[in-house]
C-alpha cells in the first residue's frame, strides 16, 4: 500500500533521524542507524535500506559491501512523525560482525 505521506514532516525538526530495524517475520530488533530525506527517498525507490552514516558522512546502503541487503517491507513513523520503523527481510546477519542482530551483549537482565 502507498500512502501520499509527506516526507517533509520527518524532517521538520532535524536533518537526521533514527530508523529502528525489525525483522518483518520474527519482529526482532536488528539494528538502529540514522537516516535523512535522501536516504527515505532511495528506500522508497529500491526497497532495501539506506542510512546516513555519521561517521563517513554520506549515504549508505545496508549491503553494498556484505551483500547483506534488508529489503523493506514496511515503513512506520511514531506518534511525534520523528523516528522510523522498518520492517524488513534480511539477507543474511544484520550486524557488521556476523551476527543476525546487532542487539546482543546484555548488560543487564532481572533474574
Amino acid at each position: 500500500m502507498v500512502t501520499d505521506f509527506d516526507i517533509d514532516l520527518l524532517f521538520r525538526k532535524d536533518d537526521l533521524i533514527p530508523v529502528i530495524i525489525q525483522h518483518a517475520q520474527s519482529g526482532k530488533v536488528l539494528m538502529l542507524g540514522f537516516t535523512n530525506k535522501e536516504a527515505v527517498e532511495l528506500t522508497l525507490k529500491t526497497k532495501t535500506a539506506w542510512f546516513w552514516s555519521r561517521s563517513r558522512k554520506k549515504l549508505w546502503n545496508k549491503g553494498e559491501s556484505s551483500g547483506h541487503f534488508l529489503h523493506v517491507k514496511k515503513m512506520i513513523t511514531d506518534c511525534d512523525t520523528d523516528t522510523l520503523l522498518y520492517l524488513c527481510d534480511p539477507e543474511g546477519p544484520t550486524c557488521h560482525t556476523g551476527a543476525e542482530s546487532c542487539f546482543f551483549n546484555t548488560l543487564w537482565e532481572e533474574e
